[in-house]
């Protein structure tokens, strides 16, 4: 653990410093003596306390860095040099700013060219870690193997005490740790989570001294209300992470308002406010200030000249006007125009969607590595982890080889922890790379599911500012036996995740151009692989080319017929091309499911007349239920027999394979059910 040296000097612009702070006191000020009781800013957390320390931070980042920030990290923002009327504004949720009024204000992201970027926060306590873990493996990477970018750059994550809690703080620990990545943890601990103090949080309200032993992790810890203490331990927390190895420093501050504007505080007894108040960094700043000729005249002015900024800042927010709604739905996708950071990481989507196929038929397994392969060969920037996925080659195989070819940088293993392996591709996609986590089975996403969400939303809720492309893998379904751990499908899930692609393919020449077409895209892609197809005879096909992209939207008839529509995907179509068997049917494989081709299944359907939705996963909500509803409101009046499903009982996946067969729609069900139809 590292303490402040005295003899260690900082070279601190104590008057910007003052004057950042006065900004962010008076903006706060502002906000809760003014736009909340007038109710136009609906959600504010003040930063009084926690200001100083986080201005002397901000104003030691420079281009290369980005930060990873929370609720209360506006004065950091401030130190970046976000516009006031951008800070005031988006909190009115006024167009421009942040997010366009899309996103509550404190919600923030910063693209900031010549400088640090503020990264897109997170809604949830700890989700802004993991992200900031994986910006700084990305500037190793580009560093080290790219040759690109500033090799002495830093990613910062700021978090409250409470925060250290979470299973995110400790992920990106791990991962930071035993990566030696150049991350700096800044706890701001002030001694509650809301109403909750820190004793619930940490056993001996320390975090700092609890990780002292932790190997790989240099400790800094002090007074964030001291501003010549504050300054010189952030200085050498800085300077140690930029010689590339993690640290964290842990600064106590005093939280003096609530932990939002609604909050009374009434769980602190009077003694605890006036005591955080006694610690007010404000006047220690104006006292240090004043011993540099910064006097109080001096200071007075510059309390003038920042409520006048503020103010006019103010003005200009309240001008700005609402979002046109016709403008709430751009930019969950990309749509043409790229974001100012992350992406545009894949190769030029140029190809064919017409497959020339060649050689001998090939599986899944072989397909899929086989375009891994090929777009590592080409673009550096791609990068393939997950659990198991190096010497092992995953643990079914796809991943076979690859480390072996491309190296540890490229193909690498991470720490047992999905959240840490989502989050870290968002960090990564953001400094603009390819990365291609997977995910062993689909059950384990669930711990990712609040990572995956957020990247998912991101372009949208920062305007089209920032974006995370990736290609999540993640197999699934059952394979010779079911149980409810390494079985589910659940596809729906994703798809209900606004701003995720989501590919199912049933066979090797569609995962091919679905594979290669999103490690081209510029949006997240959630690649389906569904264990029984990896190895499947019906599956295997034959290589489809080089240059084989097929889009998304666009399924897929393996029959053809006019007396019933069948619309399956993944491992429910060759049962439905055999339960159709001397029925004339239109099978149609979806292919993917975000987006879906309506058009083609509307069509089929107006002309068959009717509709039978196959799928594996449960009944209740499964994605056919979307299917159904967009027929039954589009093609009502053409139907001849009501619209139908075959799919699992509401249950995890049985493990005996007879229990399992007598749960997954077989071709006797199916055809069944087609017979009932068709006669209807």
């Amino acid at each position: 653990m590292a303490d402040a040296d005295p003899q260690f000097t900082t070279d601190t612009d104590w008057r910007e410093v003052a004057r950042l702070v006065l900004t962010s006191r008076e903006m706060d000020r502002i906000e809760e003596e003014i736009l909340v009781p007038e109710k136009k800013v609906l959600y504010q957390f003040s930063a009084r306390g926690h200001d100083m320390a986080q201005v002397l931070l901000g104003l030691k980042l420079r281009d290369g860095d980005a930060a990873c920030g929370y609720y209360r990290s506006r004065p950091l923002l401030l130190a970046l040099g976000v516009p006031l009327a951008d800070a005031l504004g988006s909190g009115m949720g006024r167009a421009g700013g942040y997010s366009g009024g899309r996103d509550i204000g404190v919600v923030f992201n910063y693209p900031n060219p010549g400088g640090a970027h503020a990264l897109p926060m997170c809604g949830g306590v700890g989700a802004q870690y993991t992200p900031a873990a994986g910006w700084a493996q990305a500037i190793r990477y580009k560093a080290e193997v790219l040759k690109d970018g500033p090799a002495d750059a830093i990613a910062l994550v700021l978090g409250g005490d409470a925060s250290c809690a979470t299973g995110g703080f400790w992920s990106a620990l791990t991962i930071a740790t035993t990566q030696a990545l150049p991350l700096l943890f800044y706890v701001e601990d002030n001694g509650y989570g809301i109403s909750v103090p820190s004793t619930y949080q940490t056993p001996g309200q320390d975090i700092a001294a609890n990780l002292a032993s932790f190997q790989g992790l240099t400790i800094f810890n002090g007074d964030g209300t001291n501003p010549v203490e504050a300054a010189r331990l952030i200085d050498q927390a800085v300077a140690y992470v930029r010689s590339g190895k993690p640290a964290l420093l842990r600064l106590t501050v005093p939280r003096l308002e609530g932990h939002s504007y609604q909050d009374t505080q009434t769980y602190k007894p009077p003694e605890t406010i006036a005591a955080e108040w006694a610690r007010d960094p404000l006047p220690k700043l104006k006292a240090h200030c004043a011993g540099l000729q910064i006097g109080d005249s001096d200071w007075e002015q510059l309390e003038n000249e920042v409520a006048w900024e503020v103010d006019r800042a103010r003005e200009e927010a309240e001008g700005r006007g609402v979002l046109p709604a016709d403008q709430v739905a751009d930019d969950v996708f990309f749509s043409g125009k790229h974001s100012e950071v992350g992406g545009r990481a894949g190769l030029e989507a140029d190809g064919t969607d017409q497959p020339r196929p060649e050689g001998q038929r090939i599986n899944m397994v072989t397909a899929i590595r086989r375009v891994l392969d090929q777009e590592l060969e080409a673009n550096p920037k791609v990068l393939v982890f997950g659990e198991d996925v190096g010497p092992k080659g995953g643990v079914h195989a796809v991943t076979l080889g690859l480390q072996e070819k491309f190296g540890h940088d490229r193909v690498f293993d991470t720490s047992l922890n999905e959240e840490g392996i989502v989050g870290r591709a968002v960090g990564m996609a953001l400094a603009g790379l390819m990365p291609v986590p997977e995910i062993q089975f689909r059950k384990y996403a669930e711990p990712a599911t609040e990572q995956i969400n957020d990247c998912g939303t991101m372009r949208w809720r920062t305007a089209n500012r920032f974006a995370a492309p990736m290609v999540l893998r993640v197999p699934g379904g059952f394979f010779k036996c079911g149980d409810p751990w390494h079985s589910q499908t659940n596809e729906v899930q994703f798809v209900h995740n606004p701003g995720w692609k989501v590919a199912v393919p049933s066979n090797a020449e569609d995962a091919v151009g679905l594979l290669r077409g999103a490690l081209r895209g510029n949006d997240p892609v959630l690649f389906f692989e569904h264990r029984a197809m990896l190895d499947d005879s019906w599956a295997r096909r034959p290589w489809p080319g080089d240059a084989y992209v097929l889009p998304f939207g666009r399924a897929r008839k393996t029959r053809e017929g006019d007396r019933i529509t069948i619309v399956t995907w993944g491992a429910m179509v060759p049962r439905c091309e055999a339960a159709a068997e001397g029925v004339s049917a239109d099978v149609i494989d979806l292919r993917t499911l975000m987006p879906w081709d309506r058009e083609m299944v509307l069509d089929s359907v107006r002309r068959t007349r009717r509709c039978l939705i196959v799928h594996e996963d449960l009944r209740t909500g499964g994605f056919g239920a979307e299917i159904a509803a967009v027929v039954a409101d589009e093609a009502f009046l053409d139907l001849d027999a009501p619209v139908a499903r075959v799919t699992m009982p509401d249950i995890p996946s049985p493990h005996h394979p007879a229990l399992l067969e007598a749960a997954v729609p077989s071709v006797i069900r199916i055809r069944a059910e087609i017979d009932r139809l068709v006669g209807f």
